[in-house]
């Protein structure tokens, strides 16, 4: 199957997750306004906009932490719009953060442990206890966990803490944290902001590899459009919280509007 041929196929998968008119205001400011937009399952569907287009705050209300003023969220068409972070977590929804957020005097496997959590099963006593169910239960986790950690090539890590990793490094572990809840959609925020052009080939080789590998669906905040473009199934555009587009990339870097509003005017088109 050709590369066009993949794409128009995943362009007519039912979507596992739909955003409906969806609004958020902050005091005065509307941060997100009535933006709806359906992400196929096993697709890369990339959010892009200038700064404070509203794409954190549309992330934030698909994972539980802001709640929409109006509109509806629903996950593979069981409606999530009104659950907390953890419930959505457990209905199979990760994250990662534009600011890191990994525990840092922790080492990279129990940075990885803890976004188990959403499946462990065994009561706090017998945790404490550690014996019989806990013990085995531990072990899988423990075993799902070193398995991320081998696909992501940071065995040598393991034991580290990650206050101590680079930044870039930091990033990757973030990544495995959220992988290790074995979510049907992740969601990344910025996942190679701050990183130089080896780090981000190599972020953007383990999302695609989740994504075709791990059949994860992947949405995706970036403001470097090179990556965009080249692995994104699916773009929407968003300015000062209104959606202005969306497509596949090419016909996004063709609309008028996006030009306009974010990568920008030449004389021979859009700038990617």
């Amino acid at each position: 199957m050709s590369a066009a041929e993949t794409l128009a196929e995943r362009g007519r998968a039912a979507p596992i997750l739909t955003v409906e008119g969806v609004s958020k205001k902050f005091g005065g400011v509307t941060a997100v306004h009535d933006v709806s937009l359906d992400v196929p399952a096993g697709a890369i569907v990339s959010v892009i906009g200038p700064n404070g287009a509203g794409k954190t705050s549309l992330l934030n209300m698909v994972s539980g932490f802001y709640r929409p003023d109006t509109g509806r969220i629903a996950l593979e068409g069981h409606d999530i719009t009104s659950l907390r972070p953890s419930q959505v977590a457990a209905r199979g929804i990760a994250r990662t953060f534009q600011n890191i957020a990994l525990f840092s005097g922790l080492t990279v496997l129990d940075n990885l442990m803890l976004g188990r959590h959403v499946h462990m099963q065994t009561g706090v006593l017998a945790s404490a206890l550690y014996w019989g169910p806990a013990l085995r239960e531990e072990v899988a986790h423990r075993e799902r966990c070193e398995e991320i950690i081998d696909f992501l090539k940071l065995q040598d890590l393991r034991k580290q803490q990650t206050g101590a990793l680079s930044y870039g490094l930091r990033k990757r572990v973030e990544l495995g944290r959220a992988l290790a809840l074995e979510p049907k959609v992740l969601l990344l925020d910025e996942p190679m902001g701050g990183m130089n052009q080896d780090e981000k080939e190599d972020m953007a080789r383990y999302v695609l590899d989740a994504n075709l590998e791990r059949k994860i669906t992947v949405v995706l905040i970036e403001h470097d459009m090179g990556v965009v473009m080249d692995i994104s199934d699916h773009v929407v555009v968003l300015d000062r919280g209104r959606r202005i587009g969306a497509g596949t990339p090419e016909e996004v870097q063709r609309n008028p509007d996006v030009i306009q509003a974010y990568l920008g005017t030449s004389r021979g088109g859009a700038q990617a």
